[in-house]
């Protein structure tokens, strides 16, 4: 298997899809599908990494609630990415500077990945989806 080191110095093993998360949980329904679209590829054997960028990282901070018009908050999903083996959480490191946030603002361990180490991740996944 190939790897790729991220900033941090850990390594990233090579996977059959990466999804990058660009949305806010509210707003538009991209990032939901997203983390559904990594469930239901976890749920049929594929090995997924996600990416959170952009906007995509304020998924990951605690205390949402529903969204307008009724629209489900992503906690739930999120909380079940380990029940479907999805142990590769990536963050883009601009995105929390841009945003003024850090690791420890997040609900779940993440692996910060600096702009540089980009493009390696992602030629190390089959397929690359963007939401």
């Amino acid at each position: 298997m190939n790897e790729t080191e991220i900033a941090t110095g850990e390594r990233v093993t090579e996977g059959d899809l990466l999804v990058i998360l660009r949305h806010s949980p509210h707003g538009s329904s991209w990032l939901r599908e997203g983390l559904d679209t990594a469930l239901v590829a976890a749920a049929f054997g594929q090995r997924v990494s996600l990416l959170f960028s952009g906007d995509g990282v304020l998924a990951l901070l605690d205390g949402q609630q529903a969204g307008a018009l009724g629209q489900k908050g992503t906690h739930g999903v999120i909380d079940m990415l380990a029940m479907y083996d999805i142990e590769t959480l990536l963050v883009d490191a601009h995105a929390l500077i841009s945003r003024g946030l850090s690791t420890e603002d997040l609900l779940l361990p993440v692996s910060v990945v600096e702009g540089a180490a980009l493009p390696k991740l992602l030629d190390q996944h089959r397929l690359v989806l963007n939401f």
